[in-house]
């Protein structure tokens, strides 16, 4: 490539035809041979006429130049100008591309893979051996081995970016051993950030030749839990921009989706990367519900957050015995605030009246004889959790066998150690199981319990003791009911027993407690205790898609605290009924190359001119065109030739428009409004997909595959009926795409306006929704009514009362009937809406309803299963196949109401006639 300044030529040779210029303007400039001269006597007739056209003796300076300048910019664009190119050093010798492969190299990996595919393919070319080492933090195997370029292609088209950050091996001199003679080029597709032995591996790359960084393109935004009493999230970020954090979890359906959103705090920057706090500010009711936290428009592992134990925030509710004013220090629940009030939302108050705001656990303090005992069992086989602490009333209780929701049997008053009567002193605390709920907390040398229910001896009183004194008497035993659990700690909540509650301690073990609630764990076996490894329960890929663990093995405990790597990729581990998420993303530190040559992010490869010169070509050509039938042929042809350039060509519409378009017009396919959420556009794509082949079997309808139209873009003059989903992320399409949606609904179309709110809210009108109102305000929309029991549309092929989708009950909207419209004498029906109503808005979410995977089975559950779900489906296909005869028929249906008054005027003129 030749470079002059800023511009570089692909193929410079062809500049040489420059030189030809200024022997073309010397041959266009040179003027004909002269005429030559015969007298013929006809011409004194002539004498005194003048030549109101004169033709030029020679050609214009300015046309020679427009000509010249033509010919001159078709030359320099067959040169292949590029402005700004990158040049890469001519290199004979090895190449290596190193690719950054951790979850920060997912948002452009396919812009990655492409680079590193074209600079491997051009080493082939050029006949140098190349080698490629992916950056995904594995352990090498041994040096790097170079070989053809092409040889690398098929491994690299099937890589994939990691759950982890990206990582070299540590000995980069060990990994190059086996390199080929020559300077070794360096091609670095970075993802832009910092990780382990990147400066030790710039270091020797650089000195062994040059090395060229390729930077990312977009900007990275990572997420980060950040524990304490009250977890929260941190967003790191290399923008300036404040993206929304979406909570994720199943909604009460079971599917998942966002929850909420959380909006990100201040930005605090530092070393080029701004930090964002995130509070988790939900009700317990839907906290509990989320399973991870979600950058917005975010594709990669580190823009995940899961939601393990440490998220969850349970609802405590305490009831114990008040003590009068002055005396709080001795209640039990007084410590018990003290120790949950942190970590958990809680509620206190008598047992019947705490049962009614559905708790996750429930902690009794000192209780026994309970009203509510069968609320009570019934709410624990539910999967609560119960928590229950001893005191003098349930020692003192004479009928303590029969006690209900005790996890072991209990002797009858209490056990004084280090009392008068006592051979023994103040017993401590024996270690924890390493399964255990409370496996790992050090236990304090002064947490001693002076006094304690004893359980009965048994032969499952082991397995059920979950924390016991040093001399192995049980101090917390558990036992599960139903889908609940019963525990019971064997002191009191206050320090009349023990100086247990005085300690932080009691604090970590009754989180821990309550971090179990509303889980469903397995037995533990005997392996399960003696092995402390973390199972992999589910795990995501680099793109942030959750997966199944298959093939991993589980992890050692001592390796989770490392975070996510190769053995272990971000997910949710189990060790026996403790949770725990390896989340990727965490602080970003940007990373420094010196030494090297960084492409520049913003401009990439250079900018080419060839089609700019190319036209400009044309367009000087035009020019000379019309000078010369100036000149020439006078003022006139020069009019008509110009009318002519400026008089656009007739668009071909029928060649121009989509294949799909096309289609839709001759199969009658359904479209939807593609929203950009792929989750969305797939259940819409579904949806009217099974509605269409409900059409298929049950009416002489015989739509297509259904069409995702681009309102940008798109004509819709092909199209009759139209479903928009609404989301709170779409944005208005432009005026355009308007006008277009208003030509649509006047020439006969309609727009199902689908909220898919109808579980959460419900809808209440076409104007519920701040989405619809946004979308929908630059509509020619008529005045909308709840749809009336005579209209046309519960009527057109099946009998309707109601029109379900996923969810029912709500009302439907279509265009309001004329006012004073009535009913004819004796006639059931009134006569509305002489044609069909434009917009239809409702929020049952019938796209789902309708929807059907590939083997034809429904994708989407419909209420609890089972025969009212299957009833609540056949009533959405209806209601579907009503609205597509609707559109198609309009209202047909309506004519049916002057049958009797036809029927009565025939027999009328049959008499008469007679």
């Amino acid at each position: 490539m030749l470079l002059l300044g800023p511009l570089g030529f692909a193929a410079p040779w062809l500049l040489t035809a420059l030189v030809a210029l200024p022997v073309l303007w010397v041959i266009l400039r040179a003027m004909p041979p002269a005429p030559r001269r015969v007298v013929f006597p006809g011409v004194a007739l002539l004498a005194g006429l003048a030549d109101r056209h004169p033709v030029a003796q020679r050609t214009p300076w300015w046309l020679l130049l427009i000509r010249l300048a033509a010919i001159a910019a078709l030359i320099l664009a067959l040169a292949g100008p590029v402005w700004r190119p990158v040049v890469q050093a001519p290199a004979d010798g090895p190449l290596l591309v190193v690719l950054d492969a951790g979850f920060a190299a997912a948002p452009d990996w396919s812009a990655r893979q492409m680079r590193a595919e074209r600079a491997l393919t051009d080493a082939a070319r050029d006949g140098r051996p190349a080698a490629l080492v992916l950056a995904d933090a594995r352990p090498a195997t041994g040096p790097v081995a170079f070989r053809a370029g092409t040889d690398w292609l098929s491994g690299l088209r099937g890589a994939q970016p990691a759950a982890w950050a990206t990582g070299l091996p540590g000995d980069p001199g060990a990994a190059l051993a086996d390199r080929p003679q020559g300077a070794l080029t360096t091609l670095w597709i970075a993802d832009g950030t910092d990780h382990p032995h990147r400066a030790a591996w710039l270091e020797a790359l650089s000195d062994l030749g040059p090395v060229t960084v390729v930077p990312p393109a977009r900007p990275l935004r990572s997420l980060t839990l950040q524990g304490g009493e009250t977890p929260s999230l941190t967003l790191s970020q290399t923008d300036e921009a404040a993206p929304a954090i979406l909570a994720i979890g199943p909604d009460p359906q079971g599917i998942e989706r966002p929850l909420a959103r959380l909006t990100p705090g201040d930005p605090r920057s530092e070393d080029g990367v701004a930090r964002r706090p995130v509070a988790i500010d939900l009700p317990p009711e839907l906290r509990n519900r989320i399973t991870r936290f979600q950058v917005e428009g975010e594709a990669h592992a580190g823009a995940v957050v899961l939601a393990d134990d440490r998220v969850r925030r349970r609802k405590v509710a305490l009831v114990g015995d008040p003590l009068a004013e002055g005396q709080q220090l001795l209640a039990q629940t007084h410590y018990l605030r003290q120790a949950l009030a942190p970590s958990t939302d809680l509620v206190e108050g008598a047992l019947g009246d705490v049962l009614d705001t559905a708790p996750d656990v429930i902690v009794l303090a000192d209780q026994v004889q309970l009203a509510e005992a069968e609320d009570l069992s019934r709410w624990v086989q539910d999967g609560g959790l119960l928590i229950r602490f001893a005191g003098p009333r349930m020692a003192g209780y004479d009928r303590l066998q029969d006690e209900a929701l005790l996890p072991v049997a209990l002797r009858e008053g209490g056990r004084d150690i280090g009392g008068a009567l006592s051979w023994g002193d103040p017993r401590g605390l024996a270690p924890f199981a390493a399964d255990g709920p409370f496996a790992g907390l050090a236990i304090p040398d002064d947490v001693t319990v002076r006094a304690q229910l004893m359980a009965q001896p048994g032969p499952d009183l082991g397995a059920r003791t979950i924390a016991a004194l040093s001399d192995a008497t049980p101090l917390i035993t558990r036992d599960r009911l139903g889908a609940g659990q019963v525990v019971l700690i064997h002191v009191t909540a206050n320090a009349e027993w023990s100086n247990l509650p005085l300690s932080g301690l009691f604090v970590q073990m009754m989180e821990r407690l309550v971090a179990t609630a509303r889980m469903s764990p397995t037995e533990a076996t005997a392996e399960d205790r003696d092995r402390p490894f973390w199972t992999p329960r589910l795990v995501l890929d680099g793109f942030g898609r959750p997966n199944d663990p298959e093939g991993l093995s589980p992890v050692a405990a001592d390796l989770m605290a490392e975070g996510p790597g190769p053995d272990r990729p971000a997910g949710i581990y189990a060790a026996g009924e403790r949770q725990q998420a390896l989340n990727a993303g965490g602080p970003i530190a940007l990373a420094e190359w010196p030494g090297a040559m960084v492409e520049s992010a913003r401009t990439g490869p250079g900018r080419d001119l060839k089609g700019l010169l190319l036209a400009a070509a044309a367009i000087l050509l035009a020019v000379d065109a019309l000078a010369s039938a100036m000149l020439g042929r006078g003022r006139r042809m020069a009019a008509a030739l110009l009318i002519l350039a400026l008089t656009p060509l007739p668009r071909a519409e029928a060649q121009e428009l989509d294949s799909d378009l096309m289609r839709a017009a001759a199969e009658v396919a359904l479209a939807y409004v593609q929203t950009g959420d792929p989750r969305i556009d797939q259940a819409s794509e579904q949806g009217l997909w099974g509605l269409s082949l409900a059409l298929r079997g049950r009416t002489s309808v015989e739509p297509g595959r259904p069409i995702g139209v681009d309102l940008e873009t798109d004509d819709l003059s092909l199209l009759t009926f139209l479903y928009w989903p609404v989301t709170e992320a779409q944005l208005p399409p432009g005026p355009r795409a308007y006008l277009r949606l208003n030509a649509f609904l006047r020439s006969g179309g309609m727009i199902l306006f689908d909220t898919r709110d109808g579980d959460v809210a419900g809808v209440g009108g076409p104007d519920m929704s701040q989405a619809l109102r946004r979308l929908a305000a630059p509509l020619d929309i008529p005045p909308l009514a709840p749809v009336p029991e005579d209209h046309v549309l519960t009527r057109t092929f099946y009998l309707l009362e109601d029109f379900p989708g996923r969810w029912q009950g709500n009302p439907v909207w279509v265009e309001a009937p004329p006012v004073g419209a009535t009913a004819d004498a004796g006639m059931p029906f009134r006569q509305l809406n002489d044609g069909v109503s434009p917009v239809i808005i409702g929020g049952n979410s019938w796209a789902e309803a309708w929807a059907v995977d590939d083997d034809g089975y429904p994708a989407f559950p419909i209420g609890s299963g089972g025969g009212e779900g299957d009833r609540q489906r056949e009533m959405a296909t209806r209601f579907g196949v009503n609205l597509i005869m609707y559109v198609l028929t309009g209202n047909y249906k309506s004519d049916q109401v002057h049958v009797p008054a036809l029927l009565d005027r025939l027999r009328n003129e049959e008499a008469l006639s007679r």
